[in-house]
């Protein structure tokens, strides 16, 4: 019933990934962090890096690789710190810093603030999305801020090129400190058949559901979680 559960969170996760660029972390986290913590963040990175090959290879005529080189330069010293900080949070802290970031996620992401992607913003922004995607699995928003103001598709593909290749620096800092191991990773395998499920969807439901439609959804979606997390918690 907790796999089939965690299955569905990450289906529609991975829906919500293929259709906007982002979400995986934010959507699934909350529910995988209330039923199998120990799971997080390497099963969600391992997945995500399977649904954002996916959609790099689709929307692979819209990548900017120059924007994208830049993000991943600052990626890599937010791997590290994000891979430490795991090391050095206890059980409590990262279930309510991951909270945090999801409800930070869904503030930008309604008020619509937009930076422009330009070098020092993309950096900072990589930097960020390492740190949290490494602690959390959720580094979306960071990310999802500077390049909002795209097109869906250049939106997606870029989106997804970093997160392929920030969510395999991640998943190498994760294994170094001993938080990818063969259970996390029997998981993942098993999982793998709900994360194409959920890419197959989204080819299918963004014809009836818009991008800001699924938008709204994933917010209302992620702030329930995140707040169920912390209730969790104090209780």
């Amino acid at each position: 019933m907790t796999f089939a559960a965690i299955a569905v969170a990450v289906c529609l996760a991975s829906c919500m990934q293929a259709s906007i660029g982002f979400g995986m972390g934010m959507l699934a986290a909350p529910v995988v962090a209330l039923l199998e913590p120990e799971l997080l963040p390497g099963t969600l990175i391992m997945s995500a890096t399977v649904v954002t090959l996916m959609v790099v290879i689709r929307e692979r005529e819209s990548l900017d690789l120059r924007g994208t080189g830049w993000a991943l330069v600052g990626r890599v010293p937010g791997t590290i710190a994000g891979a430490l900080l795991l090391v050095w949070l206890p059980q409590r802290g990262l279930a309510l810093l991951l909270a945090t970031v999801v409800l930070g996620g869904v503030l930008f992401a309604s008020l619509g603030w937009q930076p422009a992607p330009v070098r020092r913003n993309l950096a900072t922004a990589g930097a960020a999305s390492g740190l949290l995607g490494t602690a959390t699995s959720i580094g979306g928003p960071p990310m999802a801020v500077v390049f909002s103001g795209a097109e869906s598709a250049k939106v997606r593909g870029n989106l997804s090129a970093f997160f392929l290749v920030g969510s395999l620096m991640s998943i190498v800092a994760l294994a170094a400190t001993g938080k990818v191991h063969a259970g996390t990773a029997v998981v993942f395998v098993a999982l793998v058949p709900a994360v194409i499920l959920g890419y197959v969807v989204s080819r299918h439901v963004n014809r009836f559901l818009d991008r800001d439609r699924l938008r709204t959804v994933s917010i209302a979606v992620s702030t329930l979680g995140a707040v169920l997390l912390i209730g969790q918690q104090f209780l």
